[in-house]
């Protein structure tokens, strides 16, 4: 059994959470003696047998031709979609039913819900983070429900061992609200997470790749001339650092318009965080009871959120819970069942 990890062109510019998920995948993957390796697109001599099977981290656009494909050359594939919408399913299914008369039309238009419904119905196995994504796929996209495995995302264990101290030294805070993500992304919601913060009377810090766009540069202006708002303008996700911090804050915030489920959210909850998250993307599949759930488009619910959870002491509960049913190692035995399942058909 060869595993072949692939996934868009540019994710690893990106460094977002389909980044590391794919990194650290590959890594418990290789714990387990698995044979894994990233999907090499420049072999001229690759060839795919019935023991090879190829992961693909994405159903949309920039994986599409890879996929079909796959397809076109018999080989198996299974995908990773990591896709969520604030459209309800019905609406998604409307769009698609009303689309199918313009596809006729025009023969080579095609729109991204139809572009995931393809990918996935020619994979062999789909793999949502989450039920609430899964049923999306299903009931909005059309994709075969039997194709359906949820498997969720995952977290590097080592951030149950952080310690605050190398950040409080480095920076002088403790016991601050921390948010760890990009700013200027429509979906990141840093125009309300920033004005919500600047309402509340207390040290905070923000970890930041900042985009080059207007709203980039207004998340940027608002928080030099915030008081109570520390930037730091990215980490290496391996810099000591970064678990530092999250060990050192006392509240993680991630009101987002949507998560699936939100990575940095698991690490911080892993290093006895406290967690404000947004309610969106099946969150709530991974966090339970033990999380706080503003409404992310209104300021006044994160503010709410963000001093309830302040009020509250640090936990290690959420930490066993992440624990337990999280981490790579976890997931990394789940996705080998997955594999060989596939491959035994």
């Amino acid at each position: 059994m060869r595993i072949h990890l692939a996934s868009y062109q540019s994710i690893m510019l990106n460094r977002g959470g389909p980044t590391y998920k794919l990194l650290h995948l590959k890594k418990a993957l290789e714990k387990l003696g698995v044979d894994v390796k990233f999907f090499d697109m420049w072999d001229f001599n690759l060839k795919l047998t019935d023991d090879d099977l190829v992961h693909i981290f994405l159903s949309n656009t920039s994986t599409f031709s890879l996929a079909n494909n796959l397809k076109l050359y018999g080989a198996k594939y299974v995908v990773n979609p990591i896709i969520f919408s604030n459209h309800p399913a019905w609406k998604i299914k409307l769009y698609q039913t009303l689309e199918k008369p313009l596809n006729k039309l025009f023969v080579r238009s095609i729109s991204d819900y139809r572009i995931t419904e393809q990918i996935c119905n020619n994979a062999e196995k789909v793999l949502p983070n989450t039920v609430d994504e899964g049923n999306l796929l299903v009931k909005g996209m059309g994709v075969d429900k039997n194709k359906i495995q949820v498997i969720h995302n995952g977290v590097e264990k080592r951030f149950a061992d952080a310690s605050s101290s190398l950040f409080q030294k480095k920076y002088g805070l403790k016991n601050f609200i921390l948010y760890v993500g990009h700013l200027g992304a429509e979906r990141k919601n840093g125009v309300k997470v920033i004005s919500a913060l600047q309402q509340i009377d207390h040290p905070s810090v923000i970890i930041a790749d900042i985009l080059h766009n207007q709203e980039g540069e207004w998340c940027r202006a608002e928080i030099n001339k915030s008081k109570n708002i520390k930037l730091i303008e990215w980490l290496n996700h391996d810099d000591p650092l970064f678990a530092s911090a999250y060990a050192a804050c006392h509240t993680f915030i991630l009101p987002t318009k949507y998560e699936t489920p939100g990575r940095s959210a698991l690490e911080a909850g892993l290093a006895g965080a406290n967690i404000v998250i947004t309610p969106n993307g099946g969150t709530k599949e991974y966090f339970g009871d033990l999380a706080e759930y503003p409404n992310p488009h209104l300021v006044s619910s994160i503010q709410k959120a963000i001093q309830t959870a302040l009020n509250k002491p640090r936990s290690s509960q959420l930490s066993d819970h992440i624990k337990k049913n999280f981490v790579w190692s976890v997931i990394a035995k789940e996705t080998l069942q997955m594999y060989k399942s596939v491959l035994n058909k």
